[in-house]
């Protein structure tokens, strides 16, 4: 088999015959298919039937508060300048911590642990150093173990990057979005580039083994010319890791959108112009690979060698090089997940603190995995991932014939192969280089809540 180069080629007409709105597949089944009838009784079996595999596990911590709100954000936050809604927030958290932990077997190796928002540096030094005790009190680390946080470099200080390294963080995540001050002051994000550079500065100082930026394209205001200055700045800028998303208009499920004119906001050819020059100028002037739908990193990164031997791997933390874990999460709206069942936790801060105060886990939302789903989520994640699929892998590792099992979803990609977006053989399925910016076109075909959710205002695919 011969691998195709990692590299993309645009064709504007198929671009726009795909842009439909498909799941981003953190997950399969995707959220849209949780539903609130699982019981705290199944996901106690769950935990329970997940220590008898010893899987290593992956932990995440949701801090959801944010001192100004961003008018682009998609994220699950509270807005709020009150200081002691923290310290209520996290004496929670941490009896949602002792009691999930109680129910886990904590000497099963942490291999990942990431704290998101949110804000995760709205946090002052106390309070991020207890919340680390607690974890800590109750979870041992791999010497290996990837522990990331994303910080947002307007409320950072060369004292609290300094602080977090000295706990034991060794990666870092921060949002640039736009270097460009008309589309920060439209989107309520102003960060002067000396601040972006400064916050740089410090983070390589300390020794943080890996960094990574947001970028979004598709804001208010955006050229192809002013955007191509950003994309030059964050190349000067010199990250490990880079994603450029695009910005997800959902003013009807994100409500803080509306304070965004919708006019101000590029067209779809605008939009496909700026995307096709930031991958050209990330590959050949800053010599990033492309990872997969908006993820770049350098070619000595472990994620750039990791696909390049199809051992990468995608889950609710984004792409990782990590074997399969096992996935618990702490505090309000988070996601756990487990090899054959997904919880979520109450999404209102008065729901997750009355359920923590009945002495009950707070989760509301959840579904449980058949055989099926999890053939189908192990297909679609490896093609995410790697942009390939062998068939017989699958076949050796669920005991089915693959063009038996999958007759119609090969029928489907016969005709996305006639567009050039992927290739089918005896042996392989291959995402060309037309179709990996339509990757979740392809993934869909193995989908099968999709018709389901025809009627659900997704996110477009580019």
């Amino acid at each position: 088999m011969v691998f195709a180069a990692r590299s993309l080629n645009f064709d504007f007409d198929l671009i726009q015959k795909y842009d439909n709105p498909v799941p981003r597949y953190t997950s399969y089944p995707p959220a849209t298919q949780f539903s609130n009838d699982l019981s705290e009784t199944e996901y106690r079996w769950a935990i329970a039937e997940s220590n008898e595999r010893q899987t290593p596990l992956s932990l995440y911590f949701h801090i959801p508060f944010c001192q100004t709100a961003c008018y682009f954000c998609g994220c699950n936050v509270i807005v709020t300048n009150n200081k002691n809604m923290p310290e209520t927030y996290l004496e929670y958290l941490h009896r949602d911590i002792d009691r999930k932990a109680s129910l886990i077997d904590c000497d099963r190796p942490v291999l990942q642990l990431h704290w998101g928002g949110g804000t995760p540096n709205y946090l002052n030094l106390h309070q991020t150093e207890k919340l680390w005790e607690k974890i800590n009190q109750h979870f041992k680390f791999d010497s290996s173990a990837e522990i990331s946080i994303e910080v947002n470099p307007r409320f950072l200080t060369k004292e609290y990057i300094f602080f977090i390294k000295s706990l034991g963080f060794n990666r870092i995540s921060f949002g640039i979005q736009d270097f460009n001050e008309e589309v920060q002051h439209a989107v309520n994000r102003v960060q002067p580039e000396a601040m972006l550079f400064q916050a740089m500065e410090w983070i390589k100082v300390a020794g943080f083994e890996s960094v990574n930026v947001d970028l979004i394209y598709g804001l208010p205001y955006q050229t192809l010319h002013s955007f191509q200055k950003t994309i030059d700045k964050t190349i000067e800028l010199d990250p490990d890791r880079i994603a450029v998303f695009n910005f997800a208009y959902v003013p009807w499920m994100k409500p803080v959108q509306k304070n965004i004119n919708a006019s101000t906001l590029p067209n779809t050819h605008d939009k496909l112009e700026i995307l096709q020059m930031t991958v050209d100028r990330l590959s050949n002037r800053g010599g990033y690979l492309f990872i997969g739908m908006d993820h770049f990193a350098k070619p000595e990164d472990e994620l750039s060698i990791a696909q390049h031997d199809r051992t990468l791997k995608r889950n609710f933390q984004g792409y990782t090089t990590k074997p399969d874990t096992e996935l618990f999460s702490f505090g309000v709206t988070s996601i756990g997940m487990l090899q054959d069942m997904y919880v979520q936790n109450h999404r209102g801060l008065k729901d997750y603190y009355q359920a923590i105060d009945r002495g009950v886990l707070p989760i509301s939302l959840g579904v449980k995995l058949h055989r099926d789903d999890i053939i189908r989520r192990d297909i679609i994640m490896q093609i995410m991932s790697n942009f390939m699929l062998e068939k017989s892998e699958i076949e050796a590792k669920y005991h089915l014939n693959f063009d038996g099992y999958f007759a119609p979803e090969l029928a489907v990609l016969k005709l996305l192969e006639t567009d050039g977006l992927v290739r089918v053989t005896p042996d392989w399925i291959e995402v060309t280089s037309i179709g990996r910016l339509l990757v979740r076109n392809i993934a869909v075909v193995f989908d099968t809540y999709a018709a389901s959710r025809c009627n659900e205002k997704l996110s477009k695919a580019i």
